[in-house]
């Protein structure tokens, strides 16, 4: 069976579409997984083993420059790789007109389906003209968690039950590790675009003070210059935590694969250490935690919610948990 997967962003999304993949190969071990996702997100589907061709996808880039010959070029090189096999299964599970689209083109076996989503769930960005691209469409409950969408519209497309926890199936990637320290480490994502998921400096230099009676470091990433200017605050005022130097994409996997506990907001370094099932306490301000809480590990614990903070003393009960 060939199927490919139509999931083009973001990080999130991209991530919490791994299990997919694995209940697939579940039930179809010979299947053979092909993945249509924005090039800035290849590196991630590649540390899944189950996926066989990425096809890289630039529209972000693309959009910058139509009229070059070279963009033009490319574009037709990615219908050409699109259009390269017939598949089994196409399987849109974001729900968007540019993946609607790339499931038109894509090519389907005589007896091939094209299956994507009725319907979105609350606040997502889900636009019902996909639709207009399918073979089958799959509702699903405004209140359906991010991973467990996708992982319906494979089971309804393949015809199977989903009745185990999430698997994501990630290997560890490879890469430099020399920023990291030789002892068990705790880190700190604190960052996210969205300032009002952002959890209170004082809280971060609270649980800080409080890790200190476990001789665990504590490391500070950042992925902007304000980030990085709020890292060196917070690191300022806790005498445990070190600045961590710009990481690439991959070096950030291995710093939250690798840790003793992930500490961190709703933002994908986040979601990607509960996906390794490192303990992990997931932070919730600003967004709804039935959305992308990790519920497929006793190691992941999920605390506040949309518009409700938790507070110190919850994430120390939680930090006594894990550790």
């Amino acid at each position: 069976m060939k199927i490919l997967l139509v999931r083009v962003s973001s990080l999130g999304d991209v991530l919490h579409n791994m299990p997919v993949v694995d209940d697939l190969l579940r039930h179809f071990p010979d299947a053979q997984i092909d993945w249509v996702v924005e090039e800035a997100y290849v590196n991630l589907v590649r540390l899944h083993p189950g996926v066989r061709h990425i096809i890289p996808f630039a529209l972000r880039r693309w959009r910058k420059s139509l009229r070059s010959a070279a963009t033009r070029a490319e574009i037709a090189g990615f219908y050409r790789q699109l259009r390269h096999d017939a598949y089994d299964l196409i399987l849109d599970t974001q729900g968007l007109l540019k993946t609607g689209l790339i499931m038109g083109m894509a090519r389907k076996t005589p007896n091939g389906k094209k299956v994507g989503l009725a319907n979105g769930t609350e606040g997502s960005g889900y636009e019902g003209v996909s639709r207009l691209f399918h073979d089958l469409s799959v509702p699903v409950d405004k209140h359906t968690h991010a991973v467990l969408r996708g992982r319906l519209v494979a089971a309804a497309a393949a015809g199977y039950v989903v009745n185990t926890p999430a698997s994501f199936g990630l290997r560890v990637p490879a890469g430099d590790t020399s920023w990291k320290p030789a002892t068990p480490y705790v880190v700190f994502f604190h960052g996210t675009a969205g300032a009002a998921k952002k959890w209170a400096r004082d809280n971060w230099i609270a649980i800080a003070a409080y890790l200190y009676q476990y001789d665990l470091p504590i490391l500070l990433p950042w992925g902007s210059p304000a980030e990085k200017a709020e890292a060196v605050a917070m690191a300022a005022a806790m005498p445990n935590a070190t600045v961590l130097p710009a990481l690439s994409m991959q070096e950030a996997t291995i710093l939250a694969q690798s840790a003793a506990l992930a500490i961190g907001v709703d933002t994908g370094l986040t979601h990607i250490a509960a996906a390794y099932e490192t303990p992990t306490i997931e932070i919730y301000c600003a967004s709804p935690k039935w959305k992308t809480e990790g519920n497929w590990s006793p190691k992941i614990i999920n605390l506040g919610d949309n518009g409700v903070p938790p507070g110190v003393a919850e994430v120390e009960q939680a930090i006594q948990q894990l550790l």
